[in-house]
């Protein structure tokens, strides 16, 4: 007989404050094979709302293990780790509807081996875009941090009264390149 369990977060971490790659094993959630959630500890131990959880189940997202005497959701730990994974889906910036065709075409595979070649084409694409956006990200890091340099020699070396519209002929900086981030909020 399966056992519910009300799972006991702690008040210290809000929703808001948990991230989907930082989330305690589900064993450390007092889950074991024979745990029975209902449909608001499930959302509780997830960081999402209960809406979430009731529109995942209608995308066909995520069944529920079986239903009360009461007809309340039941959920199995496989609900904890199929919403985890729809949480990071969505952070690799995957909408509902992708993971629904993501879904579908598990479900459609003819063997595990086409069903694991389809998920590792997705995620090699998807590997190769993080990539990219992770390089993206350096070079703004870069820049910000240039331009902060350049706007601290300003903050300690003008005066307040050189107008704004004469910062971009500074003699401050008259050897030095104007990184675009300031560059930009300077152009009339």
């Amino acid at each position: 007989m399966a056992r519910k369990v009300r799972l006991q977060i702690s008040a210290s971490t809000s929703t808001n404050e948990r991230s989907p790659l930082a989330e305690p094993p589900i064993e450390e959630l007092g889950v074991s094979a024979d745990t029975v959630l209902l449909v608001g500890d499930l959302a509780r131990a997830t960081g999402k709302t209960v809406r979430a959880i009731h529109l995942y189940e209608d995308l066909g997202l995520l069944r529920p293990h079986d239903r009360s005497k009461g007809r309340y959701r039941l959920f199995g730990p496989d609900a904890l780790v199929r919403v985890r994974w729809i949480t990071k889906l969505q952070s690799l910036g995957f909408s509902l509807s992708d993971i629904q065709e993501l879904v579908r075409a598990q479900g459609d595979s003819e063997s595990a081996k086409l069903a694991a070649s389809r998920l590792s084409e997705v995620y090699l694409t998807k590997l190769a875009e993080t990539r990219a956006k992770l390089d993206e990200l350096a070079q703004l890091e870069r820049e910000l941090v240039e331009s902060l340099s350049y706007l601290h020699a300003c903050g300690s070396a003008c005066e307040p009264r050189v107008p704004v519209h004469a910062c971009p002929n500074c003699e401050r900086h008259s050897d030095s390149h104007t990184p675009d981030l300031v560059a930009g909020a300077q152009t009339h």
